[in-house]
């Protein structure tokens, strides 16, 4: 492991102060899961590491029905699994969460950390996309907000500048007759990041029959996870049907520009991401009518 100061802080603005005197090779600690890893590989290297796990902001979850999900950036997955409204109201960010390593890696990692690491084969991301999530971000200049699908630039990179961090996620209250769902391909269960990831999210009519609104993303199938316009957009206003959403899981298909690497070849990534939408899709149909 290579040598690198550490600074705990308990102020957003104390953070923002060394993130933007400080010029390059300071990293934010939230989790750490993916970035001490990396550390110690060489992958990455730092001079600071800043601690911002005793920032209350950055520690909230909260849930209000007339506004939605407030998540703060370092809640651990572990928090978020063993909270019951949370698993009632966004069941596809659960079914990612759990995917997150072990129970171990679960208490410690934090699904704002996996964002702001932006890897495309990132589970919670395809995951926060289909529910919407917004990310609140601070720095210098204030707050702003950006949708959780422009937050990734390319492998490993992001949109925040300097002095700036990820405070917040914030996800809207579902409707009515909504519905959700992540799976994720891995070639064992040993290996824990997915060779595709599928999300999917629908919201159903009063009929149940007919989709009044639909969202489906993608893992490890582009530099950066993908939200696939084409297939939400062909399943609104169509009444459900198996032909309904094969034809959705193929415009899934059709938007992928997999790589070929040890997990999986282009042709396999192509086939899982039409298979895994498929069923992504069939969940959270159930989900929307239960």
């Amino acid at each position: 492991m290579q040598n690198f100061d550490y600074v705990r802080v308990h102020e957003i603005q104390d953070a923002i102060s060394i993130l933007s005197r400080e010029q390059g090779g300071v990293h934010v600690l939230a989790g750490g899961t993916d970035l001490l890893v990396q550390l110690r590989e060489g992958q990455r290297t730092a001079k600071l590491l800043l601690d911002i796990k005793s920032i209350p902001e950055v520690n909230q979850l909260a849930f209000d029905s007339s506004i939605g999900l407030t998540l703060g950036s370092a809640v651990s997955c572990l928090r978020i699994i063993r909270d019951p409204l949370v698993s009632k109201n966004y069941p596809g960010l659960v079914d990612a969460v759990r995917l997150i390593g072990g129970i171990q890696i679960q208490g410690r990692a934090s699904v704002g950390g996996n964002l702001c690491n932006a890897s495309p084969a990132a589970d919670s991301i395809p995951a926060l996309i289909v529910h919407q999530a917004v990310c609140v971000i601070v720095g210098p200049d204030g707050k702003r907000e950006v949708a959780v699908e422009n937050f990734c630039t390319a492998p490993g990179e992001n949109i925040l500048k300097p002095g700036e961090l990820l405070l917040s996620l914030r996800i809207p209250s579902p409707p009515a007759q909504f519905g959700a769902s992540y799976l994720r391909f891995t070639p064992r269960n040993e290996m824990d990041i997915a060779v595709v990831g599928a999300g999917a999210s629908l919201v159903l009519n009063e009929d149940m029959q007919t989709v009044q609104s639909a969202r489906v993303a993608l893992a490890a199938v582009a530099p950066k996870p993908l939200l696939v316009n084409a297939a939400g957009e062909y399943l609104a206003g169509r009444q459900i049907s198996s032909e309904t959403i094969r034809k959705a899981s193929e415009l899934a298909k059709e938007a992928v520009d997999p790589i070929r690497d040890m997990r999986g070849t282009v042709e396999q990534r192509r086939h899982l991401a039409g298979v895994l939408t498929k069923r992504a899709l069939q969940n959270a149909v159930q989900r929307a009518k239960s």
